[in-house]
């Protein structure tokens, strides 16, 4: 579950407040110049059960891949907790023991958004599949032969495949590795970074069809972040809509999608591409473009592009309520 539902058993993982800010200038000595910093995610909470999947959307640099980053200290978030099967995280990375951050690392892990860049080119798909058993399993090399295979097979590929190099493979083919690496030490939740973004639509297709399978094979949580709304429908239990580093709008994917309540949400959904070249166009223009996240208005973000800004908008910042059991939004005139 995600937003304000809540469970009698602490979620897998949630998310309160976490910020992360990056200082542009600093202040004058003298007071003549005051500080300034990028706010590139700011006050997002959410929660995420086992099973489940929160797909994570809005426009680039909204601050979707800087929050995955944050929740395993890839980027040193400013502010927050990051409550992982009920721990905080954030300090444990920190500074915490190497024993304890690997064990953690093996329950969290991420598929990077380019498998072109993402995969060693000198080493072949077995030394890239044996490198996390190598660090996460030192004790059982004798073992690592058959999960590299194992883990090959669960990804569609074929046994031969591991005596391969990255620039032999295509870029489906490439995601797939990427995504068995991930799988190497049996993690519970996966972060997923615009896993398919640079596919083939053919091929994105299938990646995300192996991305349920496995989940419904072994009860893996996905936090799936992606600027295409149409595969986040499809893989999602969940939605949050970003905007400038803080969420808008969070709830079951299903309600989100059939009544949007934020005008932002409202503005992107209408942007989904219908195959029918006779259909109306019933896409929302935006006014405007996206303000700077260093120089953001007061009140709501979205009020210098939203047309149903009024004044309480230009001076307070929306919080998220419930507009019923299974959504939440930030708007003080929510449609």
């Amino acid at each position: 579950m995600s937003g304000g539902v809540t469970s009698a058993a602490a979620p897998l993982l949630e998310v309160v407040g976490l910020s992360k800010h990056y200082p542009l200038r600093r202040a004058s000595f003298f007071g003549r110049r005051p500080a300034v910093e990028m706010r590139a995610v700011d006050d997002v909470s959410f929660r995420l059960e086992a099973g489940q999947t929160l797909g994570l959307v809005g426009e680039s640099g909204c601050g979707k891949t800087t929050t995955a980053r944050s929740l395993l200290n890839l980027v040193r978030p400013t502010a927050g907790a990051v409550r992982f099967e009920g721990e905080d995280i954030v300090p444990l990375f920190q500074a915490g023991k190497r024993e304890d951050v690997l064990r953690l690392r093996r329950r969290v892990q991420y598929v990077f958004q380019d498998p072109y860049l993402s995969l060693n080119p000198r080493w072949t798909i077995g030394d890239t599949l044996r490198e996390p058993l190598r660090i996460h399993r030192p004790d059982a090399p004798k073992l690592w032969q058959a999960r590299i295979e194992e883990l090959l097979g669960m990804v569609g590929l074929e046994r031969h495949h591991a005596w391969r190099y990255p620039h032999e493979f295509s870029g489906g083919q490439r995601q797939r590795v990427g995504i068995a690496r991930a799988l190497a030490v049996e993690p519970r939740l996966l972060l997923l970074d615009e896993p398919v973004s640079s596919l083939d639509i053919s091929v994105r297709a299938q990646i995300l069809n192996l991305l349920v399978e496995i989940q419904d094979r072994l009860g893996l949580a996905y936090l799936y972040i992606s600027h295409d709304l149409s595969s986040v429908r499809f893989i999602s239990t969940h939605v949050a809509v970003m905007y400038l580093g803080r969420i808008v709008e969070i709830g079951e994917v299903d309600a989100l999608f059939a009544h949007p309540r934020h005008h932002y949400t409202r503005a992107l959904l209408s942007a989904i591409p219908v195959p029918d070249p006779d259909a109306v166009d019933t896409r929302i223009p935006l006014q405007g473009e996206v303000p700077s996240a260093a120089a953001r208005a007061r009140g709501c973000a979205f009020h210098p592009r939203c047309p149903a800004a009024t004044a309480i908008c230009r001076e307070v910042v929306p919080v998220l309520a419930g507009t019923d059991a299974r959504q939440q939004v930030a708007c003080h005139n929510p449609a």
